[in-house]
C-alpha cells in the first residue's frame, strides 16, 4: 500500500489507523468562507448606518434584514464551523482514536452547511421568528437540532472509545458547549408552526422574553465562550510548547464557569416587565462570573511563563494571547454593564455594541485565527504557513481594526447614554434623539473603518491558507498515536 499523504493518495483513502482529517479540513475551509461572507455583510450594514441610501430602497438589502444575516453568519456559520473543525481535530488527538463514524462526520458537515445556506436565503427575504440570535424559522431549527445531536453523538462517541484513560480538559469544555447549546436551541425554539415559513413561540409575554434571553446570553456563554476556551486550553500550550499553567485551576475554571453562567441571562432585561428579583439574580450571577472568567484567562496567559520571548517572533502566539486579553476586557465589562445603575446608562446604546464586538472580534475571532494558523499546517502536512509576515500583518490589521471599532462604540454609547438621561430644571429632556444621533454620527465612520480592517485581515488569512495548501501536493494523513504516547496536544 502506498503511504497515505504521498502523492496520488488522497487523505480520504487513509486506512482506519489514521485520523479522519478530511472533515476537519472541510470545516476549516467553511470557516474562512463564512468568515468573509459574514464580516462583509457586517461591513456593508455598518456603511448603511453612515450612508443610509446604501439600502437602495430594496427590502432584502435593508438593515433590518441584513443585520440578522450578519449575526447568524458570524456566530453560527463562521463561529460554528471553527468550533466543529477544532473540536473534531482535538478530540481525535487527545483520545488517540479516529472519529466514531466517517459517514456521521460527513452528515454533520453537509447538514450544517445546508442550514447556513438556508439562513442566507430566508433572512434577507424577511422569513424570521424575530428572536435575537434565533431568527431562523422552524424547519431550519429542526435541521439544526438534528445536525447538532449527530455532532454530539460523533464527539462523545469518539471520547467513549478513547484509548487513554484521561480526558483532556479541552474536551470537557467542548463537551459542555455541545450539551449546553443543544439544550438552549431546543428549549428556546419550541414553537407552533403556522405554515412552512411561519410559527408562533410556545411562550408568551415576559416568559417569552425570559426564555429568549436565557438562550441569548447563554448562546454567547456556551457557543462563544466555553467552546473557545477549549481552543485556548489546547492551542496555547501546543503553540507555546509548554504545559498548561495549572491543570487544577482549569478544572476549577470549568465547574465554576458552567455552574454560574446559566443564571446570568436576566441582566439583559433590566427595567422591563421581568420580576425585579429575577433581574437581581441575573445581576448577581453576572458579577460572580468575573472570578472564574479571569481565573481561567490567567491560566492561559501564565502558560507562557518562561517563554514570553516567543511573542517577539511568533505572531500566532500573539493572536492567542491578545485574544485572551480581549476576553478579560469583555468579561470585566459584561459584569459591569449588568449592574443596574450602570445598565441604566448603557442600555440601548452603542456601548453594548462595543462590548459585544470586544468579545466577538477581540476574543472569538482572534482565538479562532490563532488556532487555525496553528492547526492548518499540521493538518495538511506543511512545515509552516506560507508567509509568517502575512500572519503578522493580519495580526496588526485585526488588532488596530478592533480597537477602532470598540473605541468608537464606547465613546458613542456613553455619549448617547449621558445625552438621553440629561434633563432640564423643569424635568424636560435636554436633548432630542436627533441631537444625540448627530453627535455620535462621526463615530459610525470609525466603526466602519475598523470593520474594513478586520475584513481585510480575514481575506489576507484566506490567501495565506490557500498558498499554504498549494505548497502541499496532497494533504498528509496522520497516524493515530498509540495509547502509550505522550499525552496528546497535537
Amino acid at each position: 500500500m502506498a503511504r497515505p499523504g504521498a502523492p496520488g493518495v488522497p487523505e480520504a483513502a487513509a486506512p482506519r489507523g489514521y485520523y479522519n482529517d478530511k472533515v476537519v479540513h472541510q470545516f476549516v475551509v467553511a470557516t474562512m468562507f463564512w468568515g468573509i461572507v459574514g464580516m462583509a455583510v457586517g461591513v456593508f450594514i455598518a456603511a448603511q448606518l453612515y450612508w443610509p441610501a446604501l439600502n437602495f430602497d430594496t427590502p432584502w438589502l435593508s438593515y433590518g434584514r441584513l443585520r440578522p444575516l450578519h449575526t447568524n453568519g458570524v456566530i453560527f456559520a463562521f463561529g460554528g464551523s471553527v468550533l466543529f473543525a477544532t473540536s473534531l481535530y482535538v478530540v481525535q488527538r487527545t483520545c488517540h482514536v479516529r472519529l466514531l463514524s466517517d459517514r456521521l462526520a460527513s452528515f454533520v458537515f453537509w447538514g450544517w452547511q445546508l442550514a447556513m445556506v438556508s439562513a442566507v436565503i430566508t433572512l434577507p427575504l424577511g422569513i424570521t421568528q424575530s428572536k435575537e440570535y434565533a431568527e431562523l424559522e422552524w424547519p431550519i431549527d429542526i435541521l439544526i437540532a438534528v445536525v447538532w445531536v449527530a455532532y454530539g453523538w460523533l464527539f462523545f462517541g469518539t471520547i467513549a472509545k478513547r484509548r487513554v484513560k484521561h480526558i483532556y480538559v479541552a474536551n470537557w469544555f467542548y463537551g459542555a458547549y455541545i450539551i449546553g447549546v443543544c439544550m438552549l436551541h431546543i428549549v428556546n425554539n419550541l414553537a407552533m408552526p403556522a405554515g412552512l415559513f411561519k410559527s408562533y413561540s410556545l411562550y408568551t409575554g415576559a416568559v417569552d422574553a425570559m426564555a429568549q434571553w436565557w438562550y441569548g446570553h447563554n448562546a454567547v456563554a456556551f457557543l462563544l465562550t466555553v467552546g473557545y476556551l477549549a481552543m485556548m486550553y489546547y492551542f496555547v500550550p501546543k503553540q507555546a510548547q509548554r504545559p498548561i499553567y495549572s491543570y487544577r485551576l482549569s478544572i476549577v475554571h470549568f465547574w465554576a464557569l458552567i455552574s454560574v453562567y446559566m443564571w446570568a441571562g436576566p441582566h439583559h432585561l433590566h427595567y422591563t416587565a421581568l420580576p425585579d428579583w429575577a433581574q437581581s439574580v441575573g445581576m448577581v450571577f453576572s458579577v460572580i462570573l468575573l472570578a472564574p472568567s479571569w481565573g481561567g484567562a490567567m491560566n492561559g496567559i501564565l502558560t507562557l511563563s518562561g517563554v514570553w520571548h516567543k511573542l517577539r517572533t511568533d505572531p500566532i502566539l500573539k493572536f492567542l494571547i491578545v485574544a485572551i486579553s480581549f476576553y478579560m476586557i469583555a468579561t470585566f465589562e459584561g459584569p459591569l454593564l449588568s449592574i443596574k445603575t450602570v445598565n441604566s446608562l448603557s442600555h440601548y446604546t452603542d456601548w453594548t455594541v462595543g462590548h459585544v464586538h470586544a468579545g466577538t472580534l477581540g476574543w472569538v475571532a482572534m482565538i479562532s485565527f490563532g488556532s487555525l494558523y496553528s492547526l492548518y499546517p499540521r493538518l495538511i502536512g506543511a512545515k509552516e504557513m506560507f508567509s509568517i509576515k502575512w500572519i503578522d500583518a493580519h495580526f496588526w490589521l485585526h488588532t488596530i481594526g478592533v480597537v477602532f471599532y470598540i473605541a468608537s462604540m464606547w465613546i458613542a454609547g456613553i455619549t448617547q447614554g449621558l445625552m438621553w438621561r440629561a434633563t432640564n430644571a423643569d424635568g424636560t429632556l435636554t436633548y432630542s434623539f436627533v441631537e444625540s444621533l448627530a453627535v455620535t454620527y462621526p463615530y459610525y465612520l470609525g466603526r466602519l473603518l475598523g470593520g474594513v480592517m478586520v475584513l481585510a485581515g480575514v481575506c489576507l488569512m484566506s490567501w495565506n491558507m490557500w498558498r499554504t495548501r498549494q505548497s502541499v501536493q496532497v494533504p498528509a494523513a496522520h497516524p493515530v498515536l498509540p495509547p502509550h504516547a505522550a499525552e496528546a496536544q497535537g
